[in-house]
């Protein structure tokens, strides 16, 4: 009985975790023409008490910004460029189809669980 209690709590623990990384994809696209902006990245570890899963702490993509050629922009240098964003719309949307399977794994996973437990208790009433 308590490993379908914890099976939910764990399947729970990841629909969180892959939701977290979804908005920060989100975010990274929302912000792909913002100059200076550095793609956000999730990072996830495990919860050694409970053992569900966890976000870890946000970081920043260090790679370089890309340079972007506009001599009319107010932020442009003597040469005409300013620093754009290193955020790449095609591995932001190769990461959002791969968070939205985690995710919809995990909830299949979590109705399973819940399926069963309720199948239990009405075995139970009998």
């Amino acid at each position: 009985m308590s490993d379908l209690i914890a099976s939910l709590s764990y399947s729970a623990s990841g629909m969180e975790a892959q939701a977290a990384r979804l908005r920060h994809v989100s975010e990274n696209i929302s912000n792909v023409d913002t100059p200076g902006y550095h793609r956000k990245l999730v990072s996830f570890q495990e919860n050694i008490d409970s053992g569900t899963v966890e976000t870890g702490p946000v970081k920043l993509d260090r790679s370089p910004l890309a340079k972007v050629y506009d001599p009319g922009n107010p932020l442009s240098d003597a040469t005409g460029h300013y620093d754009g964003s290193n955020v790449n719309l095609v591995v932001e949307v190769a990461d959002a189809r791969e968070a939205q399977r985690s995710y919809e794994a995990n909830l299949k996973i979590f109705d399973q669980a819940r399926t069963m437990t309720q199948g239990l208790f009405d075995l139970l009433r009998r």
